[in-house]
Formats: structure tokens, C-alpha cells, sequence
């Protein structure tokens, strides 16, 4: 797919490092409970910790005991929404609609009003306030 912000894999690998890179390119996770973000609640926005793009407002961040930054909602039109049916499970995969880096993955078992939960890795994401 195009992405308004295009990069070859080497270029994110070089600026992203090691664990970064893994994470946002090569949709891995990290374990649950280790994120900087996980128990995170000051005021503030998450944005893409690949390309900086803006992606969830802190007041839809809650705790859903997941061990995973959790969000009921993003930013309109910044994430992008892919079927992934990898590991025997149909889940929903999330993306930075900006450079198509992974985040996490979305589920309709949230306990807010928007039924969702948006499961993201810490190392995904950057905190500005």
C-alpha cells in the first residue's frame, strides 16, 4: 500500500533502532506490563513513534488490565484498519494511516461507550503533552 510518508525498510530500520523497527515494521509486540505506556494517564496526545503523526487523545486512554496501553477511539481518519487472521485468531490489525507502521490491534470488547478497545505497544507510540 502508499503511504503519505514513504521510506525503504532500511531507512525506518536505521531510524527507528533495533526494537522500534521490530514493533512498527515488522509487527511484532512487546510483553504485556513492560510499555512505558501501559500505566500512563497524564494529559497529552499519543502520536505514531515512527513518523510523529498525531493518533489518540489521552482522554480516550483507560486501563483495560490487558498489560497494553489501552484507547476507546482514535484520532479520525489516522489509523488504518487491515483483517489480520495470523496466530489462528481474526482480530483487527492497526496501523499509522500516515507511514503504515503497526501499532497494535483493535477489539470490540470495550468497556466504554465505543465498545472498543485499541490494544497498542508502548514502543509504537510516542507521549507529547
Amino acid at each position: 500500500m502508499k503511504y503519505p510518508l514513504e521510506k525503504t525498510e532500511q531507512e525506518w530500520k536505521e531510524q527507528l533502532g533495533e526494537e522500534r523497527y521490530r514493533i512498527l515494521r515488522q509487527k511484532g509486540t512487546e510483553y504485556p506490563h513492560t510499555g512505558a505506556y501501559n500505566l500512563h494517564y497524564e494529559k497529552g496526545t499519543y502520536c505514531c513513534g515512527a513518523c510523529g503523526e498525531p493518533l489518540f487523545e489521552s482522554n480516550s486512554k483507560f486501563d483495560a488490565h490487558c498489560g497494553w496501553p489501552s484507547f476507546d477511539e482514535s484520532i479520525p481518519g489516522k489509523v488504518e484498519y487491515i483483517s489480520d487472521v495470523t496466530h489462528g485468531m481474526k482480530r483487527t490489525e492497526i496501523l499509522c494511516a500516515n507511514c503504515g507502521s503497526h501499532l497494535g490491534h483493535v477489539f470490540d470488547d470495550g468497556p466504554t461507550k465505543t465498545g472498543q478497545r485499541y490494544c497498542v505497544n508502548s514502543l509504537s507510540v510516542d507521549f507529547k503533552e
